[in-house]
């Protein structure tokens, strides 16, 4: 629990320093107990000393995992191998953690409330062995393919249902819909209806010790406030939120309960869901924009949500509004991790774009990122749904958007290695009689990518079989429009739109690796196939070896311009897309292509051979779209912007540009303007978003060599931002590559 002898003055100002303190304390020792988290820096809090139960294991790759789980609660299980499957075995699992959940009262913040285990971490058996892929597996494995079998969330809920209704609503709803269906439906409701209950007690029980924590508080104003707060849970519990304080508590209620379920955290339009509240109060005279500020603070506090904040709505009206800017500012405030997106587009509100510039530059931890909102929209629409549908789309995770509540996506979880693709390809040209050449691996290329992405669609289609047998979407279920209403898991049908993601990843890998072939063997003879063959095996052993590793690696990359491994790029990506868009899945879902490797750069480059852009074995594949690090020495930022402008998919999801600057260059007001037409110059040429670091070579290099100097550096690795102490030393060096490399 905080420190109730705190003696921080009573402003926001203070409070919030405090309440940044706890945080930081928390992530302390959750580095201390855990260990590196290559993941968003969720704003889990560990179980009281007394409840914790610490639980190390091995990971299905090999490595060590560290659980902390509650000492008072195991999940009941339903099936022979030790798992709990379906929503009834499921939904009674997770009522009983959220009444075994320790409340959390910090008498400082505003909102109540904090999460402490991971229900995942209790999934010990991840799918029902009942329903069997075995079939699937040799090419899954062949291809090096992150499936998609047994995905949980990411896609969005519709938060605004659960503003209207509140939980007693939400539970009336269920017992009405369940009265409509027979019994077919009957496991579906009673999973439904735990978690509503479960979600009652653990918010009544926060409420009961806020009560009680009051009655024992001497300082005036944290009495006031946990009164306050135990008054406003208390009907919580039951009724909607009436104020944007009770806005801000509720969404933040679901919120830290959904990723407590499934890690989802997706908010969507935050600013569009609380500008009603808002409005109401501030024309009451009952609230101000510093307070609103400070609410909107403590709820990012519990979480790193992703959220989105202006673009249109579904007629193409703006939305932006005051409080896109309290959301930016309750972010700059805290300098903690978060994962806002800015959307930048024609009829995009240029200020919000420049204020986020400002706070980037000034904050330096890689918040806000930027959004290209209007070639979403239209690259969405093309999958056949109206552009007004194509508006409703939210930002809702790293590289990903979603209809909330009326779209199931599957988003950032179904990955094609193009490297390990690639390797297949390679093997089965030196494997054959004929002569090699890069026509000839092309050609493979091209056969394997196709049977890469049949296989995907065939699993995907054993996915959406089955998913809501094993672990239905119970949480976000709630939220969505459908589901209770149907009977039906989102996962199941109970949902409008089905548009699963397939992420391609390695591109500058492979594109890289390609011109490295046809630029050094074919055009200018300096090496032959075979001895470029027998580095690659070898792994560029020996002095020779690594001469040629340096030469394959020093023809200009993607990414330097109008280069072999330019067009190489390109025409990678546009096969890609046309496989996946060639035709739905065998059961007819359509599939959405993006590219982005999220933080998996490391373990998808894990089991891989040497690659011939010099890349050795067991290194990390390229990240997303973008360049290798070091790509070009000069322009390197305008550089970027064309190149991954020029492979975006098109179609809906975005392809973002990791980039980082150096803080130098921009210390006045036309530095500021200088990378917002930066940001906006990207998205002109078709740019989806931007994820953006600004921190100098000297910060980083130290902090990397003694990570606890630097208790509060944030960074963004990829989509997600996460304190630097709390990555493991290999995703630091990623991070450290990119910026020595990229900061100039």
């Amino acid at each position: 629990m905080p420190d109730q002898a705190s003696t921080s003055p009573w402003t926001y100002e203070g409070r919030l320093a405090a309440l940044c303190a706890t945080k930081l304390a928390h992530t302390a020792e959750k580095q201390a107990i855990i260990g590196a988290m290559d993941h968003d820096d969720h704003a889990l809090i560990l179980p009281p000393a007394e409840l914790r139960r610490v639980v190390k294991s091995i990971s299905g790759s090999g490595e060590p995992i560290t659980d902390v789980l509650l000492a008072n609660f195991e999940p009941t299980s339903n099936h022979p191998s030790g798992g709990f499957f379906g929503a009834r075995a499921v939904g009674r699992s997770f009522r009983a953690l959220l009444e075994a959940h320790p409340p959390y009262v910090d008498p400082l913040s505003s909102i109540l409330g904090g999460y402490c285990v991971n229900f995942n971490s209790y999934r010990k058996v991840q799918w029902n062995p009942d329903f069997d892929y075995s079939h699937l597996k040799p090419e899954q494995e062949k291809y090096r393919l992150r499936h998609g079998i047994g995905g949980v969330q990411h896609f969005c809920q519709d938060l605004a249902i659960g503003l209207e209704l509140g939980f007693g609503g939400l539970l009336k709803k269920i017992r009405y819909y369940r009265a409509e269906h027979g019994p077919e439906h009957a496991e579906f409701y009673d999973g439904l209806q735990d978690v509503v209950l479960g979600f009652q007690a653990w918010i009544a029980a926060n409420a009961a010790e806020a009560r009680r924590l009051a009655e024992v508080e001497t300082d005036p104003h944290r009495r006031e406030n946990l009164l306050v707060m135990a008054d406003i849970n208390g009907r919580l519990v039951e009724a909607p939120p009436q104020t944007f304080r009770e806005a801000c508590q509720w969404i933040t209620w679901y919120d830290t309960a959904a990723r407590m379920y499934n890690g989802s955290g997706s908010l969507g339009r935050l600013d569009v869901l609380l500008q009603p509240f808002y409005e109401r109060d501030v024309a009451a005279g009952i609230l101000t924009d510093e307070e609103a500020t400070f609410h909107l603070a403590c709820s990012l506090l519990r979480d790193t949500p992703y959220i989105q904040l202006g673009g249109p709505d579904a007629e193409g009206r703006e939305v932006t509004s005051r409080v896109s800017f309290l959301v930016l500012e309750a972010a700059h405030r805290l300098k903690t991790p978060a994962n806002i997106g800015v959307c930048v587009g024609k009829s995009a509100d240029p200020a919000l774009l420049r204020r986020g510039v400002e706070i980037m530059l000034e904050d330096k931890t890689g918040i806000p990122k930027f959004l290209g909102i209007d070639n979403v929209v239209r690259g969405f629409a093309r999958n056949g749904v109206p552009l007004a549908t194509a508006r409703e789309r939210a930002y809702s995770g790293c590289h990903w958007f979603a209809i909330p509540g009326r779209e199931y996506t599957l988003n950032d979880i179904p990955k094609i290695n193009f490297a390990g693709v690639f390797l297949v390809a390679w093997d089965e040209m030196f494997a054959s009689c004929q002569p090699p050449g890069v026509a000839r691996l092309w050609r493979l290329f091209e056969l394997h990518m196709r049977r890469a992405v049949e296989v995907m669609a065939e699993g995907l289609d054993f996915h959406m079989a089955h998913m809501h047998q094993v672990f239905p979407e119970l949480v976000l279920d709630l939220l969505c429009h459908g589901p209770i209403e149907k009977g039906l898991d989102a996962a199941a049908g109970g949902v409008g739109h089905y548009n699963l993601c397939v992420d391609g990843a390695a591109l500058a890998t492979v594109a890289d690796s390609f011109a490295a072939l046809e630029q050094r063997v074919e055009r200018e003879r300096r090496l032959t196939w075979a001895e470029v063959h027998a580095c690659v095996e070898s792994n560029w052993a020996g002095p020779a070896g690594e001469r040629i590793r340096l030469m394959m690696r020093s023809i200009p990359r993607f990414g330097s311009g109008g280069s072999l491994a330019d067009e190489y790029a390109v025409r990678i990506t546009r096969l890609f897309t046309d496989l996946i868009k060639e035709k739905p899945t065998p059961a007819g879902f359509n599939l959405i292509p993006g590219l982005f490797s999220w933080a998996s750069m490391i373990a998808m480059g894990g089991d891989l051979k040497a690659t011939p852009n010099g890349r050795r074995a067991g290194e990390p594949i390229s990240h997303g779209a973008s360049p290798d690090p070091g790509f070009r020495r000069d322009a390197a930022a305008t550089a970027m912007a064309t190149a991954v402008a020029a492979v975006q998919p098109g179609w809906g999801n975005s392809a973002p540009m990791q980039i980082e600057l150096d803080p130098g260059l921009a210390r006045d007001r036309a530095g500021v303007e200088a990378i917002a037409s930066l940001v906006r110059g990207h998205m002109d040429l078709g740019g989806t978003q931007i994820n953006m670091n600004v921190l100098d070579k000297a910060t980083i290099l130290a902090a990397h060599q003694d990570p606890g100097k630097y208790p509060d550096l944030v960074v963004r690795v990829t989509g997600f931002s996460a304190y630097f102490a709390s990555l493991s030393p290999q995703f630091r060096q990623l991070v450290v590559d990119r910026i020595i490399e990229e900061a100039r």
